[in-house]
Order: C-alpha cells, then sequence, then structure tokens
C-alpha cells in the first residue's frame, strides 16, 4: 500500500518555512551549474557555427591551430594554380592567402586591455566566408553593417560589431595604434554568432608588410567541387615536399573548442563542491521534518504503511523539494540566455566573444542534477524514520 502523493505535497507547503532555505539552496546551485555549461555550450556552438564545409583551411603539416601554422609565399605560389581549384567569374582562383596577429589593446572605459586576434585576409576570403552552405542552405556568415571593406595599403581595418561594443577606438573613424604602425577603422561587420564575431579583418600583405613577417598562417581554398576537394587533401597529404595539410574549414572551427573544455570541469566542480551544502540544507530539513512528524509516522505504520513506503515518501518529498528548487535555478539562469560576453581563448589567448545558451538538454541535466541532489539529502532522514519504534512513535509529543 503507497501513501497518496497528496501527502507529501501538503507536507511541503505546510512547513513552508523549513523548506525554503533548502528550495533556495538548490536553486543557488543549479543556476550556478547550468550557467557555466551553457558558457561552455556558447563557445562551442560559436565554433560550430563558422566556416562553409565547401571552403579548405589549409595550414602547415602538423598544426593544431591557424596561429601556430606557417605557410610560405612559394608554398602559396605552388597552390594557387592547382587544378582542384573553382575559379571566379574573373578566371582567378577562389584562394586567400591569411595572416593571424595579436594585439593588445584597450578595453572600453577602464576596464583594461585584452588580446585582439587580427586577421590578414583578401577580396577572395570576404568572397569565401561572405555566406556559409548549411542544411542545404546558403546562410549569411559574414557581412558589413556600417562603413566600407578596407583598400589595401591605407592601413584600415574592419572590426567585429560585437568587438566595437567591447573595445576602445573602434568605432567608425577611429584609430588606434599597435606596434610601429596607426590603424584606422573603417567598417564594421556583423559574424552570425561565429568565430569572426572575435576578430579584426584588414589586408593580408598589408598585415603581414607592417608586422614584419615573411610567411602567411593559413590559405582559404573552395575546390572546384567535393570531388576536387577530396583530391586536394589527399594530394598534400602525399606531397613531402610542400608539407601542408588541409580540412574543411567547418571541421576546423568546430574542433576549435577546447576553450569550452576547462569551464565545462569549472561548473562540473562548483557544481558538486556546491551541492555537497544543498545535500546537508536538504538532509537538515528532512531530519527536522521527521523529528516533527514522528507521532504522524508511528499512526502510518498502526495503519499497516510498510518501511519501504516510509524510506519511497520521504524520498519522494525530498525530491520534490529539490524539484521545485532547480525548476526556479533553471528559470534564474534562462534569463542569461542569448546575453553576449567574452572570454580568453586558449587556442590563440584573445578575446572570444560568444553568447550563453540555455538548451533543452542543458535544462534536463540541471533538473536531473536537482532531483539528486534532493534524494541524497533524503536517504539518510527517510531511513531513521522508517527505523523509528512504532510504540515510542505514537508516545511522542
Amino acid at each position: 500500500m503507497s501513501l497518496p502523493l497528496r501527502y507529501n505535497v501538503r507536507n511541503v507547503f505546510v512547513r513552508w518555512r523549513s523548506t525554503l532555505a533548502t528550495i533556495l539552496g538548490v536553486a543557488l546551485v543549479v543556476a550556478v551549474y547550468v550557467c557555466l555549461q551553457a558558457m561552455a555550450a556558447g563557445i562551442e556552438k560559436s565554433g560550430a557555427a563558422t566556416g562553409d564545409p565547401r571552403n579548405l583551411l589549409v595550414t602547415r603539416k602538423g598544426s593544431t591551430a591557424e596561429s601556430s601554422s606557417l605557410v610560405t609565399r612559394d608554398q602559396f605560389q605552388s597552390l594557387r594554380y592547382a587544378p582542384e581549384i573553382a575559379r571566379g567569374p574573373d578566371d582567378a582562383a577562389l584562394i586567400s592567402t591569411e595572416i593571424l596577429v595579436l594585439l593588445n589593446l584597450p578595453r572600453r572605459g577602464d576596464a583594461g586591455e585584452a588580446n585582439v586576434l587580427l586577421r590578414g585576409s583578401t577580396t577572395a576570403g570576404r568572397a569565401l566566408r561572405a555566406e556559409a552552405w548549411r542544411d542545404g542552405q546558403a546562410q549569411p556568415q559574414v557581412r558589413l553593417v556600417a562603413g566600407r571593406w578596407f583598400e589595401p595599403g591605407k592601413r584600415e581595418v574592419v572590426v567585429s560589431q560585437r568587438l566595437a561594443a567591447r573595445f576602445a577606438n573602434f568605432d567608425l573613424g577611429g584609430q588606434f595604434k599597435s606596434g610601429p604602425a596607426t590603424f584606422t577603422v573603417v567598417g564594421q561587420f556583423d559574424g552570425a554568432k561565429s568565430a569572426f564575431d572575435s576578430e579584426v579583418w584588414m589586408d593580408a600583405d598589408d598585415a603581414r608588410t607592417i608586422f614584419d613577417r615573411d610567411q602567411y598562417s593559413s590559405l582559404l581554398v573552395r575546390p572546384a567541387d567535393a570531388q576536387a576537394a577530396t583530391n586536394l587533401i589527399r594530394r598534400l597529404e602525399q606531397d613531402k615536399r610542400l608539407q601542408l595539410q588541409a580540412m574543411p574549414e567547418s571541421a576546423y572551427y568546430a574542433g576549435q573548442t577546447s576553450t569550452a573544455t576547462p569551464i565545462k570541469w569549472l561548473g562540473n566542480i562548483l557544481a558538486v563542491a556546491m551541492s555537497v551544502g544543498a545535500v546537508f540544507a536538504a538532509m537538515n530539513t528532512m531530519y527536522a521534518a521527521v523529528g516533527a512528524r514522528t507521532r504522524e509516522i508511528g499512526t502510518l505504520r498502526v495503519l499497516g504503511f510498510r518501511r519501504r513506503t516510509v524510506v519511497a515518501s520521504f524520498l519522494f518529498e525530498g525530491a520534490l523539494l529539490a524539484l521545485i528548487g532547480g525548476v526556479i535555478g533553471c528559470a534564474l539562469s534562462f534569463a542569461l540566455n542569448g546575453y553576449a560576453v567574452g572570454t580568453m581563448s586558449f587556442e590563440n589567448f584573445s578575446e572570444t566573444v560568444f553568447e550563453f545558451r540555455i538548451t533543452p538538454p542543458l535544462i534536463a541535466k540541471g533538473l536531473v542534477f536537482s532531483v539528486l541532489v534532493g534524494l541524497a539529502g533524503t536517504l539518510l532522514p527517510a531511513l531513521r524514520a522508517s527505523r523509528l519504534p512504532v510504540i515510542s512513535a505514537l508516545k511522542s509529543v
């Protein structure tokens, strides 16, 4: 014979003062856990939304990121005439030289300084990133939203709209100095919530000359078709002379999400540490409930309810309390959904802009986590309640 659920629901609300602390404690734990996991999900989403699977990113063989890659001008000249590369309307090869440079620039206000990733690119590079082909549809990838694109030879830059909101001198017409040069902001672009939202763009050869670089960081290539892409990847793997490697641009950025890993671990560690306090709060509440309902428990036993029924009843009650806290915690964290923040990238040590991503699976994880906390905090009080001597329980005041 099982206890009716309304019995437990009634007890939750009758003793609302003792249960409120438990609910708020669990809510805080779940909110922190969900928020940190949402940060990691935002970083992963940013990488997954970057790049076009039709493009190939060519880097030095063995390098794991563009920032650690070097492609010489001779290698570029050898590759630009490859038959696998598609041609544009002007019969020019769809290939772009890319160079990455870290700039240390001041934030807006008095928030100190941070590294910003400057990408040297070309007209072809802009065209290849104007849209990305995903799920059978062309989706905007990088588009100009203010001003104009940079012109070669003039030390002009175009900045991400999101970076412009975070760094000083990134307004249209603004100027900033880095190294030996002063740069002028002539435009702002929208990176469609991709990794490009964390970049500043200028002409590749200008960047190479200004920062005294003999090589490029990578090459961006558009093969003629899927078979041409496969052939080019295989040819670079087998060519010992060039010492280059190629992979789909979308696959490269999807793999550049190691920044999310420590945030996930931090979220798990904090959740475990804080859940210990939440478990003790739930345990204290349930022990108090057992003490206040000793005669009630004895009466239930006399009426024929078995020990395991009493245990299950208290476990349900504790899980219900924690679930209420979990719902509140998820609701609190959902207020940050879509909120844009920045952190340091562990790939290139630059500012990475991303959004909190509160997803349904993450909400489900938070709720399951809250129920587990409630069950852990209720188990010992439930066992104590089931083992109370019936006669002693009935005589208690």
